[in-house]
């Protein structure tokens, strides 16, 4: 965590040399040994932490509002992308490059999380905002240049991409810092989801303001409707700009770094340093086999809704259907993800067990989908009723399993801080759904292939996630060292 509970010297491994188990302790987990060194640093007359306070929730409602602007912003030109052509002259690869900004803004993932490492959650946050205000602003600057307003469009989706590596890692920083050990899983679900429903709104938002181009109107009519289609367009991103300055403004009002007394033990626990928590992370199996199971399938998955018009339209869905599709599995993953988080906090020690059944579930459902699709040859009913089911159904699996793949993911590395451990996973799968992404924009004529990926990358994690040995070394620290 940040450096303001502990001095530098803290912040070494909490298992360094001499600290080990005693020989005849050789029974204990790694987990045990953790929370018994941890007990041991603690010094006798200091107050056991454990303090939770109210303000918590205004700081997680703070966080989780700007990763759904973020979200918003970031998908604001796919819903409307036909209507962006003709008000602005976008092509084809403009279109794609402003969904690749999103992953392209995780390049300088790394200083973020060195930043948050360091600094701490209140300047990182701030930092972020501002630089989605600054994009959000970029886009609404007036200028008849269509060449340069292009320009400006995209410099400004680049800026919120680059708020994406806070948004998207810090949740699990935030609910260990703010949040007691039987709420930590339900404050992530919260604060990792509320992006992801963000940029699901961008489907109801964009459509619902911006009218559909209308290609067989009269040249005056046309040029009328460009007009008004540029209009409506501009209302949605001065709207944005606003929500994302009163944002802007109510954290820099009052979003503190951490509570005056840590909610647990694990909060207040020493962390290793930034060298130090990439070595661990690099040269632990378990986590690689964890983070590939997490990566690949929601890459893959990722870069399937990305083109999931163009996949339903040989089976006869249209693109509004195929929106609706993607709309309801964000949406559906986000409810089932904070419920399986909840569940998790009632039921500690369960997070392996959850996602086996997450990605059993996603399996069955991307193997029904497929199967679907090729109803020539399995003659399995080909509606709208089974397509929407089995997409649905799909993202719902899928999206609801990155709460507890992050929570999992920290407690497998810990004491690596939970900012960077998080930061090098979503690293990892950005860059992967952005080269999915980019392969796509070129070899887009043939897709059938890529309904295979889906079962296959969702059956691999799931045989790392079976194969995986979990173990709960924070938790153990809350719970030994607490009691």
């Amino acid at each position: 965590m940040g450096s303001g509970w502990s001095s530098e010297e803290e912040r070494q491994p909490l298992l360094g040399p001499g600290l080990g188990p005693a020989p005849g302790a050789a029974w204990r987990s790694r987990g045990e040994a953790a929370a018994a060194a941890a007990a041991a640093a603690l010094p006798a007359a200091a107050p056991s932490p454990g303090r939770v306070y109210g303000r918590r929730w205004l700081v997680l409602l703070l966080f989780s509002l700007l990763g759904f602007v973020q979200g918003l912003v970031w998908n604001t030109w796919g819903p409307i992308q036909n209507s962006a052509r003709q008000a602005y002259g976008f092509s084809s690869w403009d279109i794609a490059l402003l969904v690749l900004w999103g992953p392209i803004g995780f390049m300088p993932c790394f200083a973020f999380m060195w930043l948050l490492d360091k600094r701490g959650l209140r300047i990182t946050v701030l930092l972020t905002s501002f630089l989605m205000v600054l994009g959000t602003g970029l886009r609404c600057i007036p200028i008849s240049d269509l060449v340069l307003k292009r320009r400006l469009i995209h410099a400004g989706q680049l800026l919120n991409g680059l708020a994406g590596p806070t948004v998207m890692n810090a949740a699990p920083f935030l609910s260990t810092t703010w949040f007691s050990a039987d709420e930590r899983a339900t404050a992530t679900a919260i604060a990792s989801m509320l992006s992801y429903l963000g940029g699901a709104c961008a489907f109801l938002v964009g459509p619902l303001v911006v009218p559909a181009p209308n290609g067989t109107a009269p040249l005056l009519a046309s040029e009328n409707s460009r007009a008004h289609i540029k209009d409506r367009i501009e209302t949605v991103l001065y709207a944005e700009f606003g929500v994302v300055c009163l944002l802007f403004s109510a954290t820099l009002a009052y979003f503190p770094p951490r509570p005056p007394l840590p909610p647990s033990v694990a909060a207040a626990s020493q962390r290793l340093s930034y060298r130090r928590s990439f070595c661990r992370l690099l040269s632990n199996l378990r986590f690689l086999m964890i983070a590939l199971a997490y990566a690949i399938p929601l890459g893959v998955f990722a870069g399937w809704s990305g083109v999931l018009d163009l996949i339903l339209t040989p089976v006869h869905v249209s693109q509004v259907d195929a929106g609706w599709i993607g709309f309801w599995s964000i949406v559906g993953g986000c409810v089932v993800g904070i419920a399986m988080a909840r569940f998790a906090d009632f039921i500690r020690g369960m997070l392996k067990l959850i996602l086996l059944l997450l990605f059993s579930g996603a399996t069955l459902s991307s193997t029904w989908f497929t199967l679907t699709c090729l109803n020539s040859i399995t003659h399995l009913p080909l509606t709208t009723v089974t397509l929407y089911a089995s997409c649905i159904l799909l993202g719902v699996f899928l999206n609801s399993s990155i709460p507890i793949f992050f929570e999992l993911f920290v407690e497998t590395v810990y004491p690596v801080p939970e900012g960077i451990t998080c930061g090098v996973v979503t690293f990892l799968s950005n860059m992967f759904m952005g080269v999915l992404l980019f392969f796509l924009t070129f070899y887009h004529t043939e897709l059938s292939w890529f309904n295979w990926c889906l079962p296959g990358s969702c059956l691999l994690s799931l045989l790392l996630i079976l194969c995986f040995r979990e173990s709960y070394d924070r938790l153990y620290l809350d719970v030994v060292v607490s009691v």
